[in-house]
């Protein structure tokens, strides 16, 4: 099933199941209410597709989690999951402008398939993972590569406002084993490489990030990102596909 957060003219946001062309409207957030539909139908094309969940506490990222990225990175493989947070100010959706602040150095894309959590969670075993996992979206873990090497962590480098585009969509039963993610600049491949190559599965990652953080609904885990990632500027759009969720697309500009 998948779940879009939208809005129409004149209207606060609201959730919908997609079926086909249309949006059939959740009489409130899933997360918290379930599928209760008010029996409305809104046409797809006459929505504005929104970010399908602004975290209430934290997104989480995962650095160097694909065997191949970390190569290209120049870095060993880690033993553990290496662990940064991204704001919710970070956060943008499907069509929202990345704006590219006035830093030195490239500001890269790095495609990703995202863990919407949806309960509390704390110290949750690997082997129960599903039951905190909400379901899964599409991310964009943009990278000011300048700070991220001048100040030797990456808080500034991950944090812009923007930096966090998602969307375009929560579905909530993807197998995520093995599903290909695949990001373009321009319309060029950049990235296209499978989930199965994850070095620190879903399960594992859940088991250990849940023992740092309490997880709250809504937060979100990036799960990593494959070898390919690259510069981008203003006046491009990066598209991050994910087999089963569909495609996030974004443009850039500068910041003002």
């Amino acid at each position: 099933m998948k779940i879009a957060r939208f809005s129409s003219p004149g209207e606060d946001p609201r959730f919908g199941v997609v079926d086909g062309d249309d949006l059939v409207v959740l009489a409130g957030d899933p997360m918290f209410a379930g599928y209760e539909t008010t029996g409305e139908r809104v046409p797809l094309k006459s929505t504005k597709i929104l970010a399908p969940v602004i975290p209430r506490s934290k997104v989480i990222g995962i650095g160097l989690n694909y065997y191949d990225h970390a190569d290209e990175m120049g870095q060993e493989p880690p033993e553990f999951p290496l662990v940064f947070l991204k704001p919710n100010t970070s956060v943008i959706g499907p069509g929202d402008a990345i704006q590219i602040p006035p830093v030195e150095g490239e500001i890269h894309f790095e495609g990703e398939l995202a863990i919407v959590i949806g309960s509390i969670a704390k110290r949750v075993r690997a082997e129960d993972y599903v039951d905190v996992v909400f379901g899964y979206t599409i991310a964009n873990d943009v990278s000011a590569r300048g700070p991220q090497e001048n100040d030797g962590q990456w808080a500034r480098a991950k944090s812009y406002d923007t930096f966090c585009p998602l969307g375009p969509y929560i579905e909530t039963e993807l197998d995520w084993t093995d599903v290909k993610i695949t990001s373009r600049v321009d319309g060029e491949r950049r990235q296209s490489e499978s989930t199965e190559q994850m070095i620190h599965k879903i399960p594992q990652l859940i088991e250990y990030v849940s023992d740092i953080f309490t997880l709250l609904p809504g937060d979100v885990i990036l799960t990593g990102t494959p070898a390919g990632v690259g510069p981008f500027e203003a006046g491009q759009t990066v598209e991050i596909a994910i087999e089963g969720i569909g495609s996030l697309i974004n443009p850039a500009k500068n910041r003002t």
